[in-house]
């Protein structure tokens, strides 16, 4: 028998209706209570977050929020121009827009690259290469140093991720003039040679800094604050001037054109305070557009040395008067022009026969000097040329300069004491020879050559002023009839001065390849400038007197005008030419050279 269970019947009262089950009554404060606690726990949840965020976390968050929007970019100066001593610009700093991008974000508009290509004058490919190959990063140089209406162009196509920053080019109006001194900048406007670079921290300024925000395309729409105050760069002036730079520059490239020389270098110093007034080189370069052959920028005035061949002998003679065993009219027998020592020949370009000292400078005599020379102690030698700042760097502060070559007296032996008193065994640069021979334009002091106007700049003397007076007197004789250097002289002006020419040096020996040099003063009788004139492997003829010494007349005869400086010999003047008994008149022709005359030019060993 199975089992089966029935629901109980409903509960029914007396008069037959149903009775409703009880309702259990309902927990109202209970429900209001577990409410409450969601919404504490939910509010504390929130406080802990609010706390986290603008306390614990606080710069955290701030600097996640600003390498979003907020950037420090730099606000770039100008670099300090260069002036001439008469305040003409010699360089100056122009502003120009580079195009940048952040390449995640021009990445992510794949279609308009080949839009910002064309605009920025590239291949697409190349440039989306470019950018996928910097992508992690948030700045990237798309082309610098544009014109501002060529970089606004390119911002008018409006692609996120591209911007532009102003920055500054150089520029220099005098060209190749004056490239070699002045030297240029890199395209960071900082200093890579020459004057640029001595003086870079005085030229460049201190870039300052600022804090902008900057939208989804990269544009700045607030300036926040001033990081960093911008210190621009500081003006310098020179003790160049502008005007007598060109004279050389264009009397100086004529030179090595007409010549078909290799190369040439001139420098022109204020006598008196050692300040350079020119400083030119051929060949040269255009520095506003420096993609040159290297040989092309190095100042050779500076960086290049020679043997100085006899523009060496004033100091030899210097030294032998100074021994007190000769004087000016102290008679010397060249005869028969050679000179046979130590198995080496020494020769004149002819015989000169019996000279007095100042004859061995007026014609060049070899023969003269070598024999002067080998009465004087090595060590006496050594310590005047030593005083005239052969062997040692001017003290310019060029960059690269070279300190030249002076053996030290102890290995002299009797021919190397003879040679280098002719200017051989020895090698000077061009301002180095320029320095000594103001150091006797000056009385005997002798000053570091100076690119900077007005600067303090003590002389230190190294013989006696009477001496020197009496070498720049010799050396009058040399730019007059009879002397080697009549081409160097300067329509009514005084000018002392001495050629030299020396064959080129090769490893074992020297080559047929000459150095064509003249060092020169004026005015002789109150002397102002000192020029040097260095010209290499000149074609045809090579001696310094025909070479050039004509570069030296030219260059001070402009500059003398230009200096408004008086003349000191207005009633006879040489204007070049061999010896016809009688100085040229104003105004007149100078006769050329006879074929075959030599007896203005000087032996080369």
């Amino acid at each position: 028998m199975l089992l089966t269970s029935h629901p109980a019947p409903p509960r029914t009262r007396s008069d037959g209706a149903r009775i409703k089950p009880r309702t259990p009554p309902v927990n109202t404060r209970g429900r209001l209570y577990v409410v409450f606690m969601i919404l504490a726990l939910a509010s504390t949840a929130l406080i802990v977050r609010a706390v986290d965020l603008q306390v614990v976390r606080k710069d955290f968050y701030q600097q996640q929020g600003d390498a979003r929007f907020l950037r420090e970019v730099p606000i770039p100066v100008s670099r300090g121009t260069i002036f001439d001593r008469n305040g003409e610009p010699l360089a100056v700093s122009t502003p120009v827009e580079s195009v940048w991008a952040d390449p995640g974000t021009v990445l992510e508009q794949p279609e308009r690259i080949p839009e910002l290509a064309k605009a920025l004058g590239v291949d697409a490919a190349a440039l989306k290469q470019k950018l996928e190959q910097h992508q992690d990063r948030e700045f990237l140089y798309l082309k610098r140093q544009l014109n501002p209406d060529d970089a606004q162009a390119i911002l008018t196509l409006g692609i996120a991720g591209v911007s532009s920053q102003r920055e500054y080019k150089r520029f220099y109006p005098g060209g190749e003039v004056t490239a070699h001194v002045l030297g240029v900048t890199n395209v960071d406007d900082r200093g890579q040679e020459g004057l640029e670079l001595s003086f870079d921290d005085w030229l460049a300024g201190k870039p300052g800094a600022k804090r902008v925000i900057r939208d989804n395309k990269g544009h700045t729409v607030e300036d926040v604050e001033l990081v960093r105050e911008p210190r621009p760069g500081r003006d310098l002036t020179l003790s160049i001037d502008r005007r007598i730079q060109y004279l050389a520059y264009r009397d100086l490239k004529a030179a090595i054109i007409d010549h078909h020389a290799k190369s040439g270098s001139m420098v022109v110093l204020d006598a008196t305070s050692g300040e350079i007034l020119a400083m030119v080189n051929q060949p040269s370069y255009n520095p506003n557009a420096p993609a040159a052959d290297p040989a092309y920028r190095r100042n050779r005035a500076v960086t290049d040395v020679v043997e100085p061949g006899s523009t060496m002998k004033p100091f030899t003679i210097a030294t032998a008067l100074q021994s007190g065993k000769w004087t000016p009219d102290t008679p010397i027998d060249t005869n028969p022009g050679t000179f046979l020592l130590a198995g080496h020949l020494i020769r004149d370009v002819a015989n000169h026969g019996l000279l007095t000292v100042t004859g061995v400078l007026t014609h060049s005599s070899n023969v003269g000097a070598a024999k002067i020379a080998l009465t004087l102690p090595n060590e006496d030698m050594y310590d005047m040329d030593h005083r005239f700042g052969f062997g040692e760097s001017t003290g310019s502060g060029f960059p690269g300069e070279s300190p030249g070559l002076l053996p030290a007296a102890r290995t002299w032996g009797v021919l190397e004491k003879a040679t280098i008193a002719y200017g051989y065994g020895l090698n000077v640069t061009t301002l180095q020879l320029a320095q000594a021979y103001a150091a006797l334009a000056d009385g005997g002091r002798l000053r570091q050559p100076t690119f900077v106007k007005g600067v303090r700049n003590p002389a230190v003397a190294v013989i006696d002023p009477q001496l020197a007076h009496t070498i720049v007197k010799m050396l009058e004789t040399v730019v007059a009839p009879g002397g080697t250097a009549l081409r160097a002289a300067v329509p009514n002006y005084l000018v002392a001065g001495k050629t030299g020419t020396s064959r080129q040096a090769v490893a074992g020996g020297y080559e047929s390849k000459y150095i064509s040099l003249f060092a020169g003063i004026v005015p002789a009788s109150n002397p102002r400038l000192v020029a040097v004139v260095v010209i290499h492997d000149p074609q045809g003829g090579y001696f310094g007197g025909t070479v050039s010494a004509p570069v030296f007349s030219q260059v001070m005869t402009g500059a003398l005008r230009l200096l408004d400086v008086p003349p000191d010999n207005v009633q006879h003047w040489y204007a070049g030419g061999p010896d016809t008994g009688a100085p040229i008149q104003p105004g007149s022709k100078a006769p050329d050279y006879a074929p075959g005359d030599t007896s203005y030019e000087e032996a080369v060993p």
